[in-house]
């Protein structure tokens, strides 16, 4: 019946039918409500006791485990002095403990900082500075590396610590306390500390710092509750048959608002994994027998990349929720696994920008709503371009621009711990006098119908020739030569150039070859787009949450002293070693760049 009805009306129906479903869940939002994750998880266990609430590994918790565990934590952090508005750093891999504690903080009223396992020196240092947390609670796997940071006193760091052990561990011997051993003994019902509000912070989640340290944004309980709702019931629609599968990290804003936040929102059990495995996602798939999976950025290129296997479509997923599929693979991977429904979104952890594509369009990150706009810019710098009137121009149906969000009571701007870095973000004067917009900091090309799709972050499209060069543009095509598996595109000086010319760094596989690059090259990049040095890597840097580490490979560029990997500059029509005598032409600006 549904290829009856035209598209257009099909796209406003499923959007229809997904606004529908979040209604009953703005309640927990409002003002003069006391909802948190901690209430929401009572509840559950109140209406749903012996229901699954959590699937890890060969374990199984009914949403009263999870109660009772996270009642017995509170007690013994509210013993060791943890009081509402109080912050206490969470460093912990993924696994069950990482939610109870989390859950313990929620019902003392008090802010997990949620920091990136992955980083440590600087700037965990920073991330824990940052935060200024009462308490740490560390996972045993990460006791050494702390351990290790707060015994150098340039640190400047002097926290209470206390670790909490880990079950697949080799139980490493540590100089902190045991939260467990606390908790052990706390008993009771959990201490009164009064009922928690809307705009209380719930957890502060990081960015991932890929452009420099990372920040802390704030998010709020109405914030964490009603993404929830949005997630789980109006975009996935779960409910208590469900099972969502999480493989992302709980310090990411999508594991914790569109996986946890929305199976407790909808009664959905979250089936969670440790670290992401591509070898072994499909074996989980099955296992928990899921519906539903949160995806981010090019973990599904990750799993195209995968020797293809006769049972990798035999599974029972429903749908796929993430951000930051490209379009280069969208439709290769939703047919190669035999996924029904695709929902790409698009919102930046500390913005007020959200973009949905119910309608599951191929490259699509959603369709413009009230109170936001792209508008003309320079892709080099974000400098806004304003007619004679002095306001902003908006982008007409084709173009590229920087999206924007009008910062309202509907749409609010949470920012960061950091008020500096809150107003950064922040454009004034833009259409009104007085007017104030979200800068997401990203590019957009708006489509017919108030359509858009993403194009570059600002400062990753460059100048080359005189004509802008978008870095994911020629990125997504090049992902298509030949034995590449993965490629990050960025621009890099040369002497007597202007602008920056394309290099490209590239993880590929045996049957990668430099000449059948370079045909590709030649025949699919106009000349302004080609990438005039090639990288051949191992493995690509990723930060945590798979974001290409492109500030180092940018910053490192080809100068051999920085760079170990096999290095190619495009001499011609083909590309060629970059030896001694080409890179002492090149900085001489003797080399020509054709």
């Amino acid at each position: 019946m549904s290829s009856l009805i035209p598209g257009g009306l099909r796209d406003w129906l499923a959007e229809l039918g997904a606004m529908a479903r979040v209604v009953p869940h703005l309640r927990r939002g409002l003002p003069g409500t006391h909802w948190n994750l901690a209430a929401l998880l009572e509840e559950r266990a109140r209406v749903s006791p012996v229901d699954i609430g959590l699937a890890y590994g060969d374990d199984r918790f009914s949403w009263a485990d999870l109660d009772r565990e996270v009642t017995r934590y509170a007690r013994a952090l509210h013993d060791l002095g943890v009081r509402p508005g109080d912050v206490v750093t969470l460093l912990m891999d993924s696994r069950p403990a990482y939610l109870v504690i989390l859950g313990a903080l929620s019902r003392l009223r008090a802010v997990g900082a949620l920091v990136n396992t992955n980083v440590a020196g600087p700037a965990l240092a920073h991330a824990l500075s940052t935060a200024k947390p009462r308490l740490i609670v560390v996972g045993e796997e990460h006791s050494e590396k702390l351990a290790a940071l707060l015994a150098d006193d340039d640190a400047g760091i002097d926290p209470t610590v206390y670790v909490v052990r880990d079950p697949e561990g080799t139980h490493l011997p540590t100089v902190f306390a045991s939260l467990d051993d606390h908790a052990a003994g706390a008993d009771g019902a959990a201490p009164r500390v009064g009922l928690p509000l809307p705009d209380e912070p719930a957890c502060y989640i990081y960015t991932s710092g890929t452009t420099g340290l990372p920040k802390a944004a704030v998010i709020k309980n109405s914030r964490l509750l009603l993404g929830g709702g949005f997630f789980g019931a109006g975009i996935m629609d779960l409910g208590p048959t469900d099972v969502v599968y999480v493989t992302l990290p709980l310090y990411h804003t999508n594991a914790m608002l569109a996986g946890w936040s929305a199976a407790l929102a909808t009664g959905a059990c979250m089936a969670l994994r440790r670290r992401f495995s591509a070898s072994e996602f499909w074996n989980d798939v099955r296992r928990f027998e899921a519906t539903a999976f949160i995806y981010i950025g090019e973990l599904c290129r990750y799993l195209l990349n995968q020797p293809a296997r006769a049972d990798e479509a035999r599974h029972r997923l429903r749908i796929a929720m993430g951000n930051g599929l490209r379009p280069d693979i969208w439709e290769r991977f939703q047919t190669r696994f035999q996924i029904p429904l695709i929902r790409e979104f698009y919102g930046a952890t500390e913005g007020n920008v959200a973009l949905v594509n119910v309608a599951g369009r191929p490259g699509m990150v959603g369709r413009l709503r009230g109170g936001q706009v792209i508008v003309r810019c320079d892709p080099e710098t974000g400098e806004l371009f304003c007619g004679a009137d002095g306001w902003c121009r908006r982008v007409s149906v084709g173009e590229t621009g920087l999206l924007l969000g009008r910062i309202s009571i509907v749409a609010p701007y949470d920012g960061y711990i950091d008020v500096a870095a809150t107003n950064k973000k922040i454009r004034t004067n833009l259409f009104g006098a007085g007017d104030r917009y979200f800068d997401t900091g990203d590019l957009m090309v708006l489509h017919d119908g108030g359509w858009v799709s993403f194009a570059d972050r600002l400062g990753d499209t460059f100048r080359w020739k005189g004509e802008n060069v978008s870095t994911t543009e020629v990125a997504e095509i090049l992902n298509g030569a030949p034995g590449v598996l993965e490629s990050t595109v960025y621009g890099v000086e040369v002497a007597g150039s202007e602008g920056r010319a394309g290099m490209v760094s590239l993880r590929c596989d045996e049957t990668f070859s430099i000449d059948a690059f370079a045909n590709v090259v030649r025949e699919r990049l106009a000349v302004y787009q080609r990438p005039y040095f090639v990288r051949l890597l191992g493995e690509m840097r990723l930060t945590g949450t798979f974001k290409q580490r492109k500030a180092e490979y940018r910053r490192e560029g080809y100068d051999p002293e920085l760079v170990a990997d096999s290095l190619f500059v495009l001499e011609g029509d083909r590309y060629v070693r970059l030896d001694t005598m080409r890179l002492s032409a090149i900085r001489a600006g003797r080399f020509t760049f054709r």
